[in-house]
């Protein structure tokens, strides 16, 4: 069976398909079970479920982010088996995606009010890594999960053992994290410059700071 030959205004309207769901609908996963999935609920005090669920906000933004960066990547990739690979792992963030959501709402909280501000500057930003050509938008793509890897060992970090669902569920996300830099790397992605990836984490630290209470 013949493979539809997508062209700009179809790739246009299915990316603002993409970013309806990210932001307001049941996203396309990958259907992969959630790694909380028979975890017991762990005995948590009300400013531990309190700060885990703001975890877990900042971290469902992060994957907004990374779906809109892939996304906009994608869109404007040269080699069509980047865009593929771009779109796989797309779909595997949306995976991170409901499982931060379906997180977040068992600890009692609420996703980010910022998600749509931070979709549409992450879009352009993959857009722009896009054309500046696939070997950059692969190092971007490098660079952002390392610098995941290390914010999510972070939040590992702050939460309690006997949390074994949220636990599960980093890890798992990182493991994701790591194998999509490998596979971007190996892709051919470029080392990026000092100035770049500093203007990364200064810009990660203004997304986390501000979702964690908005």
């Amino acid at each position: 069976m013949p493979t539809r030959d997508y062209g700009p205004v179809d790739r246009v309207l299915m990316n603002l398909d993409q970013a309806v769901r990210t932001l307001f609908g049941k996203p396309q996963t990958t259907e992969r079970q959630s790694p909380a999935e028979g975890r017991p609920e762990a005995e948590l005090s009300d400013y531990e479920r309190k700060h885990l669920g703001r975890l877990m906000r900042v971290n469902h933004t992060g994957e907004v982010c990374a779906q809109a960066l892939y996304q906009g990547q994608a869109l404007t990739a040269r080699l069509p088996e980047v865009r593929r690979n771009m779109e796989r792992s797309a779909r595997e963030e949306n995976d991170h995606l409901d499982w931060c959501e379906t997180r977040i709402k068992e600890l009692g909280g609420r996703k980010s009010l910022l998600n749509p501000l931070w979709y549409g500057s992450s879009f352009a930003i993959g857009a722009l890594a896009g054309l500046a050509g696939d070997k950059w938008s692969l190092g971007f793509v490098v660079e952002t999960e390392r610098q995941v890897e290390h914010h999510l060992d972070g939040h590992m970090a702050q939460v309690p053992v006997r949390d074994e669902r949220t636990h599960a569920i980093l890890d798992r996300m990182k493991a994701d994290e790591v194998r999509h830099a490998q596979l971007a790397k190996a892709a051919g992605g470029a080392q990026l410059p000092a100035p770049i990836k500093l203007a990364m984490q200064l810009t990660a630290k203004v997304m986390t700071g501000s979702v964690y209470w908005i």
